[in-house]
């Protein structure tokens, strides 16, 4: 390969039409590379074309990239550009979204990843048309928060008393929490069963992730972590209905986010299969 020559990033695969073609016009991408559609030269009934930009060899080859993943910055800033193009096509039409930094040598190698897999990624993008992901995420409050009056008492009736040595006290505190907390995780599961019975209503499809953890989940415990794939009529519908899930469930909350591009959905396969696409 010469080594000046410019990898072909892609993005997404999706409907070569007018409407998503238009979505591209003065769109930048990695790098700030402008981003177009790659196509092939006979599309057949249901076109499926690429959506790509040009990245430098030395920062997308296969060894750079190994190290280039190392670098928190650097791949904060690739999968911001990655989301932005997606999420555009997105607003536009259908998108399949690829795995972030899948590079080809150039676009005859792409192209030639495409027509290999062209039937799969038209078979999933009629799977994905006319609808987004939504997130849905519940978490349990941690034992020691405060009730929704603002108290910091126990809710079980248990006040400080006074006549208690400190070590008894203490004591009591910590079973009136571990009283809070298991109905606390009585309530969550509650919650669970509630968002699971409402989202099959408006819902196709769902996936299953695991719960974050640490910094992602903040002080309170993240105890659900589900994609759901759903119809962007009925996309306030669904949201409305899930926020309601938790009423009169304490120290339990539920957040829905959304319409995102359908990631948890997409699963392509793997671009290896057509030999030349490259993701760390």
């Amino acid at each position: 390969m010469n080594g000046h020559e410019e990898l072909t990033y892609v993005y997404a695969a999706a409907p070569d039409t007018r409407e998503v073609r238009a979505s591209l016009q003065d769109l930048r991408g990695v790098s700030g590379a402008p981003v177009s559609l790659l196509s092939l030269p006979t599309a057949g009934p249901d076109p499926v074309a690429f959506v790509v930009s040009r990245v430098a060899p030395d920062e997308f080859d296969e060894r750079t990239l190994k190290a280039r993943f190392e670098d928190l910055e650097w791949l904060e800033g690739v999968a911001r550009a990655h989301h932005e193009v997606v999420q555009t096509v997105a607003r536009h039409g259908t998108v399949l979204p690829l795995r972030l930094a899948t590079v080809y040598q150039n676009d005859d190698r792409a192209r030639g990843a495409l027509a290999v897999q062209r039937h799969v990624f038209a078979e999933r993008i009629a799977l994905l048309r006319g609808r987004s992901e939504f997130g849905v995420k519940l978490y349990v409050g941690p034992a020691g928060s405060t009730d929704p009056t603002g108290s910091s008492e126990p809710r079980d009736g248990t006040a400080a008393d006074a006549s208690l040595s400190p070590g008894k006290a203490y004591l009591r505190r910590r079973r009136a929490q571990h009283s809070a907390q298991e109905v606390r995780y009585r309530h969550a599961q509650e919650a669970a069963d509630r968002v699971e019975a409402l989202a099959s209503r408006f819902s196709t499809r769902r996936v299953r992730h695991p719960a974050q953890r640490g910094a992602l989940a903040g002080p309170e415990e993240n105890v659900l972590n589900d994609a759901y794939l759903v119809p962007r009529d009925r996309a306030e519908e669904f949201r409305t209905a899930l926020a309601a899930a938790v009423e009169g469930l304490d120290g339990v909350r539920v957040e829905v986010t959304g319409p995102w591009a359908p990631y948890s959905f997409a699963t392509p396969p793997e671009p290896e299969a057509a030999g030349e696409g490259r993701t760390p």
